[in-house]
Formats: structure tokens, sequence, C-alpha cells
């Protein structure tokens, strides 16, 4: 995604109203284009939508903060050990809880599955 496909809030919206504005005053712009162009940017998704109002006029034109990377959204993988083993230990576990309550017939066990996917979890995210 580049620069121009970021998405834009009414903070920067109000911004570029403010800044067709100063054109109007400037003479840059008549009242029937103002109109158009602050509708447009009322419209407006994207930082490129935003900028291509500006094209034809001089300076001020909005500016944007830069945008940070997201962080990675994958956990960090366990040193030394295989993570296949953690995937599968809550589908064992609640298989073999159904097994357990069969012979125990206590419904309590089944508090076993929570409990094993809340350890498998934080064990994951170290």
């Amino acid at each position: 995604m580049g620069e121009r496909d970021i998405r834009i809030g009414d903070a920067e919206r109000q911004r570029a109203i403010e800044l067709l504005g100063e054109h109007l005053s400037e003479g840059r712009l008549d009242v029937d284009e103002y109109g158009d162009r602050t509708a447009r940017v009322t419209a407006a998704k994207t930082r490129g939508e935003l900028l291509a109002l500006f094209a034809d006029l001089p300076a001020p034109h909005p500016r944007f903060a830069q945008v940070a990377p997201l962080p990675s959204t994958a956990p960090p993988a366990l040193p030394g050990q295989d993570r296949r083993w953690l995937q599968a230990a809550v589908p064992l576990v609640g298989l073999l809880t159904v097994a357990l309550f069969f012979l125990v017939k206590n419904p309590f066990v089944f508090l076993l599955v929570p409990a094993v996917a809340l350890i498998v979890g934080r064990m994951g995210n170290r």
C-alpha cells in the first residue's frame, strides 16, 4: 500500500477545508470551485483523493504525519521448540476430557479445556 492509499480522518478533512478557505480568500478559487472542492473533501477517503484537490494550487497543501509500520501480529516463535505440539494440545485435551467425563461423570472436567488453552496461549506468546 502506497502513501497515497492511506485513509484519512476528520482532522485531515477539516484541515484541508481550512486550506481551501485560504485559497478562496487569496482569490485562487471562486465560490463555486470552493463549494465543489469542499464537498469532495468531505467525501475523500484517502490521502491521494485529498491531495488531488490541491494539485493545481500553490502551497499551502495538506500535510500528513508519518505512518509507523504496524507491528507483526504473529507471535514470536519459541526458541528451540516446535510449536506444532502447542497447536495440537487444546484439541487433544478436548478429546481426553470427553473420555474422562464418561469415566468420572463429573461436568467439571470440561474446565480442563479452557485451562489448557490459557496455558498454551501464554507459552505461545513468550
